[in-house]
């Protein structure tokens, strides 16, 4: 058997078929993806509870001249039935590139948590991830010319008291995403996990500002668009994973190479403090 190679340093061409698909598009990481993506000549299928943020994509991409199609769904994909109406139209559709960029974090002690809101935490971040992954990928195998990212965390290195659930799930996207980069070697399709830390606005009002924001110089940190260009630039390369910006960096080698029994009591007292906020 003969595969070819997906070492061609580019992303999966566009088509008047073909489209790329971004969950979580109506604000950050998933906007931002969306986006440049646009720019880039790829029609979109943009997945959000909200449209409206969805449409002024659209907008935006419209009034750059950008000639490119834009579909919206809304969807909530931490509910099983609204997901698998997506999953099943996924799965008959030509998807060149796939993000999966949905997430949601709570914070606290797991067992003081509302359990129906840490079900629904573990079904948009993991299952979700999982289920929209399997859906595409014989297709993308078929075609041998597509796209996967996974936006997993630098979080989900690390074992982190009061954000329990949210680091479970990320370390499931961040082995799952990286497992099938090696098995999708040779098939024609990228496979690239993203796995941010912190990231913000281009732009952020004093008001605003958070105490990590106050105490943490502005170069380290990485932007929504700087973060997109350099994850769809990651993937173009079937890098194993991107971890956009200084500050995301320094974080990946911390909670990577330190022991957990240093960083994670450490790490749960700035969380304690972000869930009393």
């Amino acid at each position: 058997m003969f595969f070819r190679s997906s070492e061609n340093r580019s992303l999966p061409a566009p088509g008047p078929d073909r489209v790329a698909v971004v969950t979580g598009a109506s604000s950050g990481i998933g906007r931002a993806v969306a986006l440049e993506l646009g720019r880039r000549g790829h029609n979109l299928l943009l997945v959000a509870r909200t449209a409206g943020p969805m449409e002024q994509i659209r907008d935006s991409l419209a009034a750059e001249g950008s000639p490119v199609h834009v579909e919206i769904r809304t969807c909530d994909l931490a509910e099983p039935t609204a997901r698998g109406e997506l999953v099943a139209e996924l799965a008959g559709r030509d998807v060149s590139i796939l993000v999966n960029s949905a997430g949601v974090a709570t914070f606290g002690q797991f067992r003081r948590l509302d359990p129906a809101r840490e079900r629904a935490q573990f079904e948009l971040n993991a299952t979700a991830v999982f289920e929209l992954t399997a859906a595409v990928l014989p297709g993308m195998v078929a075609g041998g010319d597509a796209g996967i990212v996974n936006v997993g965390s630098v979080a989900g290195n690390a074992a982190i008291p009061n954000n329990a659930t949210y680091v479970g799930t990320k370390a499931m996207v961040n082995t799952f995403t990286e497992a099938l980069h090696y098995e999708l070697k040779g098939t024609g399709v990228r496979c690239t996990l993203l796995a941010p830390g912190p990231v913000r606005e281009e732009v952020k009002q004093d008001a605003e500002r958070t105490i990590v924001d106050r105490a943490t110089p502005d170069f380290v940190w990485t932007t929504y668009p700087d973060c997109a260009t350099e994850t769809l630039d990651a993937l173009a390369a079937n890098r194993l994973r991107v971890v956009p910006g200084g500050l995301s960096k320094i974080a990946n080698v911390i909670s990577t190479y330190l022991p957990r029994r240093v960083t994670a009591p450490l790490l749960g007292r700035v969380y304690a403090r972000m869930a009393e906020d």
